[in-house]
Parts: C-alpha cells; structure tokens; sequence
C-alpha cells in the first residue's frame, strides 16, 4: 500500500509540474479587437 500510494503522489506531482511549464511557455495571443469607449467631459476636472 505504501508502495502505490508513492505512485500516485509521484505521478500527481509530474503533472503539476508539467502543467507549470505549460503555463510558463505557453504564448497567448493578445486581444486582437479595438475597443473605444467615450468618456463624458464631466469626469474631468477643470483648474
């Protein structure tokens, strides 16, 4: 029983860990639509 629970928490770790490296290298495109939003002139302070 030891020897499969070893197992399991060795292989559970692999998995963590190549899920990390996934992540770390992992490129994700950047949003490629334009967003445009207006801003009314009341939210800007005047001196």
């Amino acid at each position: 029983m030891p020897r499969l629970s070893t197992i399991i928490i060795a292989v559970g770790l692999i998995a963590i860990a190549g899920f990390v490296v996934f992540l770390a290298t992992w490129d994700i495109p950047a949003p490629s639509g334009r967003i445009e939003r207006v801003i009314p002139n009341e939210r800007f302070e005047r001196k």
